[in-house]
């Protein structure tokens, strides 16, 4: 059963994607990441936004209005949820190719599916993006890391 009830929520965080995105690109507003999951509390539907120079409160108001009233009309969750919409914060995730070239010179910490010299975790400044290859600079030096061979990827302090 959960099977199922992971895949609905995969496939309704798609739908909502679908019409987040541009509506947000619309507002001046990036969709850096959604979170649909059951909480202690209930359903939680929860949007990380960002642009440049960061959020605003009144910019998580804003678009918490425009999404929760497309959700609405759309009429896509049965049940009852709380609607969140925040900042990634300061340790944001990366998750597009552009996110790697944008923070290029920024502190991560990436997360690999297969270890890399013995290393599942590795923390180091990027130094960008070559076709499918994120540049890393660690302790160590620099390392070459495919995107395919990325589970996670975060900003970090």
């Amino acid at each position: 059963m959960d099977g199922q009830v992971e895949g609905a929520s995969d496939r309704l965080q798609a739908a909502i994607q679908g019409f987040a995105e541009p509506l947000l690109a619309d507002m001046g507003l990036e969709l850096v990441e959604i979170q649909y999951r059951r909480e202690g509390h209930g359903w939680v539907l929860r949007f990380f936004i960002d642009r440049e120079g960061g959020v605003t409160i009144d910019d998580c108001a804003a678009a918490s209005r425009e999404i929760g009233a497309r959700i609405e009309v759309e009429d896509l969750i049965d049940h009852a949820y709380t609607l969140e919409v925040s900042s990634p914060g300061l340790e944001r995730p990366l998750k597009k190719d552009s996110d790697f070239t944008r923070y290029t010179g920024r502190l991560a910490r990436i997360k690999l599916r297969e270890p890399l010299a013995g290393q599942r975790v590795l923390v180091g400044t990027l130094r960008g993006l070559e076709g499918e290859t994120v540049l890393l600079e660690t302790e160590g030096g620099m390392v070459s890391l495919e995107m395919n061979n990325i589970a996670k990827a975060r900003l970090t302090l």
